[in-house]
């Protein structure tokens, strides 16, 4: 089957950051901010696929991220 996006998920870390973890890749990467987090896992995704054969990992030549956000609770 061939993955037509990139799965991550952002979640709440220690301390203030967050954490950015690709489901069907060994990539992980962090940020201050949610935009500085989607940032590094992109950048930390486009190294670990440098110079990788995409379909041999079964993934498309331009698959968009897709994200899921893990959020803390918000209490009234």
């Amino acid at each position: 089957m061939i993955h037509r996006t990139i799965q991550v998920n952002i979640y709440p870390g220690e301390e203030g950051w967050f954490v950015a973890e690709a489901v069907h890749l060994p990539v992980v990467s962090q940020g201050k901010t949610i935009d500085e987090t989607i940032y590094n896992i992109r950048e930390a995704l486009s190294l670990h696929l440098d110079g990788e054969d995409l379909s041999d990992l079964c993934i498309s030549e331009k698959a968009p991220l897709l994200i899921t956000m893990e959020m803390e609770p918000l209490y009234a």
